[in-house]
């Protein structure tokens, strides 16, 4: 899409939840990018989602962080049969090493610049 730009997951009435999923992958990608497509459009639709940001360092260390209205969203996702397999295949095939991290946010704000002012 040409109109779309690069910005964070904007901030949400607290309380809400952060799930901080930090990897490190290994040379197998076979099937990982499709994968992980499949994810985003199944994690999209789960109520209670918020949105999610993803990063990716040069030394191949990955931060994505999903954002969840509350700890039932959060175990829809984790028990989603489809994520499931993903999480094994990702243990087996796609990860050298990942930490998951969930977090209760308690507060919140964004910041955006006015594109009128520049």
């Amino acid at each position: 899409m040409s109109d779309h730009r690069v910005a964070p997951v904007t901030a949400h009435e607290p309380p809400y939840y952060a799930v901080v999923f930090t990897s490190v992958r290994t040379e197998d990608a076979e099937g990982y990018g499709e994968t992980a497509e499949r994810m985003e459009e199944l994690v999209r639709v789960v109520p209670g989602f918020l949105g999610m940001d993803q990063a990716r360092t040069p030394g191949g260390l990955s931060i994505t962080v999903g954002y969840f209205r509350d700890l039932a969203a959060i175990e829809e996702w984790r028990s989603d049969l489809q994520h499931r397999a993903a999480q094994k295949r990702g243990r087996a095939q796609w990860y050298e090493a990942y930490t998951l991290h969930v977090a209760k946010v308690e507060r919140s704000h964004t910041f955006e610049r006015d594109p009128a002012r520049e």
